[in-house]
């Protein structure tokens, strides 16, 4: 039956789905008109909103950008290649690829959602290379598998309102992950994903005859080529002596990090570990050079549009237009049922406002105080916002930037696989949420 639907789906993106960069012109004008519109606001002061936000998100573009250059010459050295090529050749099948790619996605998304963005699609790369499956749904697979990310040991909201002075500990307090990541129905959502996630893609994998197949030789590196040495300069670049006094001190200071100072994981930590491991796995800072030149190819998408969602994040919240929506989707919730309007209306947001902290300031003044009113578990209300920011982004192609990139692929190859596991993992959640 998946298959079935999943034809229509994939034919219906394909044909409609327009490339993210359009998907972000389009939502910059939704957001635009709904502010003048919903909130009065007039066109100029919309305008001001929007040039006044663009750069708004320059720390996290770069954040993302690194996270995809680090994460690629990382997986690119090769004992790392090497182990994902061992991990690869585990799967024999076409829909073992599917169910094994799935799974090591899970598993990496909910540790760090970085980590899991990059070794997910890079290990869909390599099992491309042993397995003939179709690619477009391997790459869909190893993105659907972000999915977990705000329910795990990186989610922005419960680590957030776990941190002592976050901006609503007057109101709410204190919450703990026991409240929240480690709570049982967020381990029953997470454990009830891991199972229908990769069940889910593997039913949907098409007939030989509906496939779509990538040649195996255009995934494989550039063969690297080293001539006979012969100036100094050439002697540094090849030295694996400079590698290691650079890469042990930085790696020596993440030891720091976490054993000794209890340091734990975050974007700017995850982007060191991968540079530092990186330049101690590959050797020499030729080798690092070379993959990082293949790296940043991949770069652009992350470039030109991460301005343009901080200038729509800018409008929804300045607007009170994100506020409005959310008050409006939770003003008919009761005691029970508030938690499944709140992750409706974080899944909304989330089109027009992707970053799970950006999210919560905007919807914790609005959720806080109904939870409190209803009478609500505050910390399940919380995680409701939390997955509600996951669960779209299987629709929203802003977080799918890396993996394409890295891929090779346009958000149209994937995402109509990914719309099927929206419906899927929308019933899952809701559910855990309410009654689990």
């Amino acid at each position: 039956m998946l298959k079935t639907i999943s034809k229509p789906a994939v034919k219906l993106v394909e044909r409609y789905l327009p490339d993210p960069y359009i998907f972000v012109l389009l939502l910059t004008l939704v957001a635009a008109v709904a502010a003048i519109a919903i909130e009065r606001q007039s066109p100029l002061d919309v305008l001001r909103m929007w040039g006044d936000g663009f750069w708004g998100l320059l720390n996290f573009s770069m954040q993302m950008l690194l996270v995809l250059v680090t994460g690629f010459i990382l997986a690119s050295s090769p004992p790392v290649k090497r182990l994902l090529q061992r991990l690869a050749a585990t799967a024999k099948s076409p829909g073992g690829a599917i169910v094994l790619v799935t799974l090591v996605s899970l598993a990496a998304s909910w540790i760090n959602w970085g980590f899991g963005l990059v070794v997910g699609a890079l290990f869909a790369k390599e099992l491309a290379r042993l397995v003939r499956v179709d690619y477009r749904l391997l790459v869909a697979s190893a993105y659907s598998g972000f999915v977990v990310w705000h329910g795990g040991l990186a989610g922005s909201v419960p680590l957030t309102i776990a941190t002592e002075g976050h901006f609503a500990a007057d109101q709410i307090g204190v919450i703990g992950t026991g409240s929240t990541i480690f709570a049982f129905f967020n381990l029953a959502i997470v454990v009830c994903l891991f199972v229908a996630v990769p069940l889910v893609n593997r039913l949907m994998l098409p007939d030989a005859k509906d496939s779509v197949y990538v040649d195996a030789s255009l995934l494989d590196d550039a063969p690297e080529t080293q001539g006979r040495i012969t100036r100094p300069a050439e002697r540094l670049e090849n030295s694996l002596t400079l590698s290691l006094l650079v890469g042990v001190p930085g790696l020596l200071f993440l030891l720091d990090h976490f054993f000794l100072r209890g340091g734990g994981l975050n974007l700017n930590v995850v982007n060191f570990m991968f540079l530092f491991l990186a330049i101690v796995l590959h050797r020499t800072p030729r080798s690092l050079l070379n993959s990082l030149n293949e790296a940043i190819k991949g770069g652009a998408g992350i470039v030109i549009q991460f301005p343009f969602y901080a200038g729509i994040m800018a409008i929804m919240i300045q607007s009170g237009l994100a506020e409005s929506m959310s008050a409006w989707l939770v003003s008919f919730a009761t005691e029970t049922s508030l938690p499944f309007w709140t992750f409706i209306s974080a899944g909304i947001v989330n089109l027009f406002v992707p970053s799970g902290g950006g999210q919560w300031a905007v919807q914790a003044p609005v959720m806080l105080p109904a939870a409190e009113a209803l009478g609500a578990d505050i910390s399940r209300v919380a995680m409701a916002v939390a997955w509600g920011d996951a669960w779209t982004n299987l629709l929203q192609p802003f977080w799918a930037l890396p993996v394409l990139a890295i891929a090779g692929l346009k958000a149209k190859d994937i995402m109509g696989f990914c719309l099927i596991q929206l419906f899927v993992t929308g019933v899952i959640i809701s559910v855990g949420l309410v009654w689990f």
